[in-house]
Formats: structure tokens, sequence, C-alpha cells
């Protein structure tokens, strides 16, 4: 669902990361019919580095618990 959210409103996506400045300027990107593009492929990319810190995060976790 997030990534349909990312292809049709770019903007949307990156405001429910959390990242409010890169939002507003991705909206002011998508204005533009030619930022339309740009402004999918970099939610897209910011979420898939999302899911990548995620689990990134629950590996380090399962190492440190199993070392205890």
């Amino acid at each position: 669902m997030r990534y349909v959210i990312a292809f049709l409103l770019p903007w949307l996506s990156l405001m429910f990361q959390g990242k409010i400045g890169a939002g507003i300027l991705c909206l002011i990107l998508q204005i533009t019919i030619i930022g339309w593009i740009p402004a999918t492929i970099w939610a897209v990319t910011s979420l898939n580095r999302m899911y990548a810190d995620r689990r990134t995060e629950a590996v380090i976790a399962a190492m440190r618990n199993q070392n205890r």
C-alpha cells in the first residue's frame, strides 16, 4: 500500500515517513509535470531505505539478544 502512495502521491509518502521538509520539497517538485518522475523515484527510494533500516535494526537486535 505504501508503494501505491509513493507512486501516486510521493510527497504524502515522505510525510508518512516523518520527513516533513522532504515532503514539502517533493510536493513543490511534483507540481511540475516533469518533476513527477523524480519525485516518485525519490519517494520509492526513501521507502526502500526505510525498510532496509528496519531490517538492519532487527538483525542487530537479534544478534545482541543471542550474545546474552
